[in-house]
């Protein structure tokens, strides 16, 4: 698990999309462009705009509405998929222990996009990279905590020292079902062999959108016991690949210059 992490205690999300708006603001994400439908969740999804949001479930119980919410987003996997089917190792582990997109390394395949279990990974199509939360990787090196963390207004999202976040988890977790939420439980802490991002839930994990036992498929882990010696050779494969094509681009410009 990572050395740092945050926890989030959904119990206490009261959905104000602070932490949404602390994340666009600190790295100058674009707003998206939606529509209504028929959910106070928005964006409906993440992508390359959208590294992290908010969360919401609708439930009935006892014939009235209750609504689940929680910041959702990258959760920084120990046994992380992403980086076992990334054939160039874009996907890479920092001295945190959290999970970071070097762009410079990415190709565009997406294979990321679909070996991740919780489907948080964007896509940035102009630019053919992808995109997800970096756990404010610049942020983390400045000493200070992510930005999302820093914007919670009811602490509902935590920074720290894993260690001590663990033991205030689940101290809350049973404050949780002595006042009558039995189903109250803490993840991330086992899922994927542990997450930086560990949750508090006042009930089942799928009550909000969240899997309930995530796995790296058999495929992503084939596909990286039998590529991974391969991966330099694709990696020299892309340079040399870019290196003729700007080549040509040059020749072509050149030439275009000459006639002029």
């Amino acid at each position: 698990m990572a050395q740092l992490i945050c926890l989030i205690d959904a119990s206490k999300c009261i959905g104000c999309r602070a932490c949404q708006v602390a994340c666009k603001q600190w790295n100058q994400l674009p707003a998206e462009a939606t529509t209504f439908e028929g959910s106070y969740e928005n964006p409906p999804r993440f992508s390359a705009q959208t590294w992290m949001k908010v969360v919401y479930r609708e439930h009935e119980e006892d014939g009235n509405v209750v609504f689940l919410m929680s910041k959702q987003g990258c959760m920084h996997c120990t046994d992380a998929a992403c980086m076992q089917a990334c054939p160039t190792g874009a996907l890479y582990r920092t001295e945190f222990g959290t999970v970071n997109v070097d762009t410079v390394k990415c190709i565009g395949c997406n294979y990321c996009v679909a070996a991740c279990p919780f489907n948080v990974i964007g896509f940035d199509r102009l630019t053919n990279k992808a995109q997800k939360c970096t756990f404010c990787y610049d942020r983390l090196n400045a000493g200070l905590q992510p930005a999302c963390a820093n914007a919670c207004p009811t602490g509902s999202i935590q920074f720290g020292d894993y260690r001590e976040l663990i033991d205030q988890a689940q101290d809350r977790v049973d404050e949780l079902k002595a006042a009558g939420k039995t189903n109250a439980t803490m993840y991330g802490l086992d899922e994927m062999d542990g997450t930086a991002m560990l949750y508090v839930l006042a009930d089942k994990p799928e009550k909000y959108g969240l899997p309930v036992d995530p796995q790296v498929s058999l495929q992503t882990r084939i596909w990286s016991a039998l590529f991974k010696p391969f991966r330099v050779l694709v990696i020299v494969a892309v340079a040399f690949g870019l290196w003729v094509n700007r080549s040509h681009s040059k020749k072509i410009e050149q030439a275009k210059s000459e006639a002029k």
